[in-house]
């Protein structure tokens, strides 16, 4: 469902473990902070745009729950993201399943393949009014040139994750905006993502809680 103008209230900064298995938002919301930024130095594997989970950290976000499959190395995005901003690079990264996840009090989407993130955005969710709902959605359809028959606003690359209406789409990401339940993504991150994810790909969509503060 397209964008509205509706206001989207500040999130509270919050912190991440070391391990950057949480994602954070900023202290200014909107500003959000991907965990490869705060994880520290990740050990073995290291390249100049990625950076791979050692088997312990692989483990934590295993325990966590809030991952569909194991995370073998995240993007490296080492300072916060702003709306509108994306990273996308599959470059070396070997064939496998396409999965995506959304955390909502973040607003991040990481896209992943066989373990591997190879894109990820700050996006827009649901108002009040009209929330993004949480779950696994398998994608029903795709279509690169949707419109809207409820509200006749153009949702460029509609990837279909409910019966009702949900999908994400490519999206004017900008401060204050909010969707009718959708996820809107930047148009050309869209259209990256609509030419690797396929019907039947799994999007977990999560509202993750806030770290707890770090005591003094």
């Amino acid at each position: 469902m397209p964008a509205s103008s509706w206001w989207l209230p500040a999130v509270a900064a919050a912190g991440i473990s070391a391990a950057a298995i949480g994602l954070y938002v900023g202290r200014d919301a909107r500003e959000t902070t991907h965990p490869a930024a705060v994880a520290g130095p990740l050990q073995p594997n290291q390249s100049k745009d990625r950076l791979a989970l050692d088997p312990r950290q692989q483990e934590e976000a295993r325990r966590s729950g809030a991952w569909l499959h194991d995370i073998l190395s995240l993007l490296r995005v080492d300072r916060p993201m702003r709306y509108g901003q994306f990273v996308w690079n599959d470059k070396g990264v070997p064939p496998g399943d396409i999965w995506i996840r959304v955390d909502l009090r973040t607003q991040l989407m990481s896209v992943f393949r066989g373990g591997h993130e190879i894109g990820t955005a700050v996006v827009l969710y649901g108002a009040d009014e009209k929330e993004t709902p949480l779950g696994t959605f398998p994608i029903l359809w795709k279509k690169k040139d949707h419109v809207s028959s409820l509200y006749d606003a153009p949702m460029p690359y509609t990837l279909r994750l409910t019966n009702d209406g949900v999908a994400i789409h490519g999206s004017d990401v900008r401060w204050g905006a909010a969707t009718h339940g959708c996820v809107g993504v930047p148009k050309e991150f869209a259209s990256h993502l609509f030419a690797v994810a396929d019907v039947g790909d799994n999007v977990l969509i999560v509202r993750t809680a806030a770290p707890s503060p770090k005591k003094a």
